[in-house]
């Protein structure tokens, strides 16, 4: 879906396109994300940052579906979530990292939650951001999210992951290698 031009990563303009009539679909079908933030000033900031915008492609692609959730005044970005209602489809089966990767022996899973995240240009959420991004709405009411977790918890070969059940955020400890059909990751990314 995506090109590399010069090292760069870019979008053909159709993609381009196509994506930002997406992503304002998405941000008008749900203000309660963001109902002071406006989305033409979105929009001009998205135009003028291509490696963004190829980000968002990727967590759209992923099946992420990528919402702006904050705007930071003081780095001026807008914060982009993925709001989809469960973990995204193209990130699940998933271990946490490339440690825990390289630890299993056999039924080794594609990929790990870490290196995705990075090769995307996203950051895995943070407990707190999990914990924010359940004020939208119900997210991961069947499944489960890899969050970012704290170097003491995987000094010791652990990882924490998330979801919504009984009306409540959980968030759990796993061992780092495990992985499971209906565990992803969601990611965070400013613009």
């Amino acid at each position: 879906m995506s090109k590399v031009n010069k090292n760069k990563k870019e979008l053909v303009s159709k993609q381009h396109e196509e994506l930002l009539n997406i992503l304002k679909d998405r941000f008008t079908k749900n203000m309660n994300r963001h109902q002071d933030l406006e989305w033409t000033k979105i929009k001009t900031k998205l135009e003028t940052n291509s490696e963004k915008l190829w980000s968002l492609n990727e967590m759209e692609r992923t099946g992420g579906e990528p919402d702006v959730v904050a705007y930071d005044q003081k780095t001026d970005e807008y914060i982009f979530y993925d709001c989809s209602a469960e973990s995204p489809k193209g990130r699940r089966s998933v271990c946490y990292d490339q440690e825990a990767l390289k630890s299993r022996k056999e039924h080794k899973p594609k990929d790990n939650a870490l290196d995705m995240a990075t090769s995307m240009g996203i950051e895995i959420l943070t407990e707190e951001q999990y914990r924010e991004l359940q004020k939208f709405g119900k997210f991961d009411t069947k499944t489960s999210s890899w969050i970012k977790t704290p170097s003491d918890i995987r000094k010791l070969g652990g990882a924490i992951f998330a979801d919504f059940r009984y009306g409540h955020v959980f968030v759990y400890h796993n061992g780092a290698e495990s992985y499971y059909a209906v565990r992803g990751f969601r990611g965070s990314l400013r613009v």
